[in-house]
């Protein structure tokens, strides 16, 4: 049975959270804010936990910070939607929480019985969690990636047409720490554009693509309508639409269409290889299946591999949760088995 340590000032978010994991079927305990939380793991570790951002005494990335440092535990952030809430959650995410939640707004117990299985689902699923082993700090040297003043220069992104080929990564769970390990070791010089979906609402895809240009030889940015699609670049689609590519008087352009109910998974995964598949031949696109729970992405890639394609899926030893890669590797769609330590060596040695 699952056991769950709920984290918030709010008591009504307590009550309403424990209400819903105990019909669940899951062992609630509870903390009101992150010094009783740290407490709670060290005396009597839960399986997971869900965890406020802002909290009186301790907030929640201090607290995560402690826990990941003593007794490593699978966090849920649960993240309001404003500005400084998105941003917390995706330092949280970076120093390790599996996943996070939208604190709700107006009446707690309505907003809460909207999304009451995908809440279940995803604490479900990070207590099952694959944590990362503590990695040494990086030497200083390698900040350089972080374009400090004045800026890396970039290849240009003014090449007419079609691009030679095209890398297109799939990831949910776990992703966006997962994605500030692989991207930023793509060299600026990379011949093929890279399109990014990462299960993520609207209010998070783009405080994310920002936060990985900070990190990234290549121009990381949030896919808008049309752009064209060029290297040098990395686009991430935009959460609360389907990222698609179309050709447009002969170039090759980003589309975000309305999230399709085709699929169970926004942005989805498949929708984007599909697209591609319209567009290219599929020995120039290569498919990077990764972490993430659920099956987005497998339906399409295994098509690709059987055209001719190529794809990567990540390996259950490095992956956060397995479910997207194994659902994969299962129809027989990947090409090659890899760690996300591996795959971005892959990657450029596939896209030339």
């Amino acid at each position: 049975m699952t056991a769950v340590l709920i984290v918030d000032d709010s008591a009504l978010m307590r009550k309403h959270l424990s209400s819903l994991f105990k019909e669940a079927g899951m062992v609630v305990r509870t903390a009101s804010n992150g010094a009783d939380a740290v407490q709670e793991v060290l005396n009597n570790p839960p399986d997971v936990i869900t965890l406020d951002v802002n909290m009186p005494q301790m907030d929640g990335l201090t607290a995560l910070s402690q826990i990941m440092a003593a007794r490593p535990t699978p966090v849920v952030m649960v993240s309001s939607l404003t500005a400084k809430g998105t941003m917390a959650t995706l330092e949280a995410l970076a120093m390790g929480a599996v996943d996070f939640i939208e604190k709700p707004g107006g009446t707690i117990s309505l907003s809460l019985d909207a999304v009451a299985k995908t809440l279940v689902d995803k604490v479900s699923s990070a207590a099952r969690a694959r944590l990362a082993k503590p990695k040494p700090a990086a030497p200083a040297v390698r900040r350089v990636v972080e374009k400090p003043a004045p800026p890396v220069a970039k290849p240009p992104q003014v090449t007419p047409g079609m691009p030679d080929g095209l890398v297109l990564i799939g990831i949910s769970t776990g992703g966006p720490k997962t994605l500030e390990e692989i991207l930023p070791a793509l060299p600026a010089d990379l011949r093929w554009p890279v399109l990014v979906v990462q299960h993520m609402p609207a209010s998070f895809t783009g405080p994310l693509a920002n936060r990985l240009n900070q990190k990234c030889q290549l121009e990381v940015k949030e896919a808008a309508q049309f752009d064209r699609v060029v290297r040098g670049c990395i686009y991430i689609a935009r959460g609360g639409t389907d990222l698609a590519v179309g050709v447009r008087n002969g170039v090759l352009v980003v589309i975000n269409k309305p999230e399709s109910p085709r699929y169970h998974w926004h942005p989805s995964v498949d929708g984007l290889v599909s697209s591609a598949l319209e567009c290219m031949p599929a020995a120039r696109i290569l498919g990077v299946q990764m972490t993430g729970m659920g099956n987005d992405g497998a339906e399409a890639m295994t098509d690709l591999k059987r055209r001719g394609g190529r794809t990567i899926a990540e390996s259950e030893e490095s992956s956060v949760v397995f479910g997207m890669p194994r659902e994969l590797i299962e129809r027989g769609g990947a090409s090659i088995v890899l760690p996300s330590s591996a795959i971005a060596q892959k990657i450029i040695d596939w896209a030339r």
